[in-house]
C-alpha cells in the first residue's frame, strides 16, 4: 500500500517503511549546542563528519551510533520525544498531525525540494575548531542567522 502511514500505527511499520520516512534533508545530523544553564538547544550551520552533504546521506549510517556516541538512533518509541527535532522533519510532522506533508517524497512522487534540505547550506565540523561552533548558531531552518 503506497500510503501505509494512514493505515497502520507507526508501532507496525516495518524497518522499510520507518526508513523510507526519513527524507535524508540533513537537519538532524547538524551539530546543536545546548546550554548548560537552562537546556536550551541552539541549531548550527555545522555538519557531523559523517554526513555527505552532496549525497544527503550519512556516510557511516550502520555504525554511525558507535562513531558518533551523541547521535540518536530515531525508533518508533522515542520520535515523539526528542525536544530538539526540527519542526520540517517528516518523523516530527507524522507524529503530531498522523500524516506527511504534501512535499514529502512518498506523497508527491518527487525528490525532497532543496529548500528543505541542508544542501548548500552547512559547513562540516572537520573544518571548524570547536571553540568556533558557537559563531555558527543559527534558526532550525535557516531563515536567518
Amino acid at each position: 500500500m503506497n500510503d501505509f502511514w494512514k493505515h497502520k500505527k507507526v508501532s507496525e511499520f516495518t524497518d522499510e517503511e520507518w526508513e523510507s520516512i526519513c527524507t535524508n534533508c540533513g537537519h538532524c545530523c547538524r551539530i546543536k549546542l545546548q546550554d548548560e544553564d537552562n537546556d536550551e538547544i541552539y541549531y548550527t550551520n555545522i555538519i557531523c563528519r559523517y554526513f555527505d552533504e552532496k549525497k544527503c546521506l550519512c556516510t557511516e549510517y550502520k555504525n554511525r551510533c558507535i562513531l558518533v556516541p551523541s547521535c540518536l538512533k530515531l525508533t518508533q518509541k522515542n520520535f515523539k520525544n526528542i525536544p530538539w527535532m526540527p519542526k520540517n522533519c517528516a518523523y516530527r510532522i507524522l507524529g503530531e498531525t498522523g500524516d506527511l506533508p504534501i512535499w514529502h517524497p512518498l506523497v508527491s512522487h518527487q525528490p525532497l525540494p532543496m529548500e528543505y534540505s541542508v544542501k548548500n547550506k552547512v559547513i562540516n565540523e572537520t573544518l571548524l575548531s570547536e571553540d568556533d561552533w558557537e559563531d555558527h548558531i543559527t534558526d532550525e531552518d535557516f531563515n536567518r542567522v
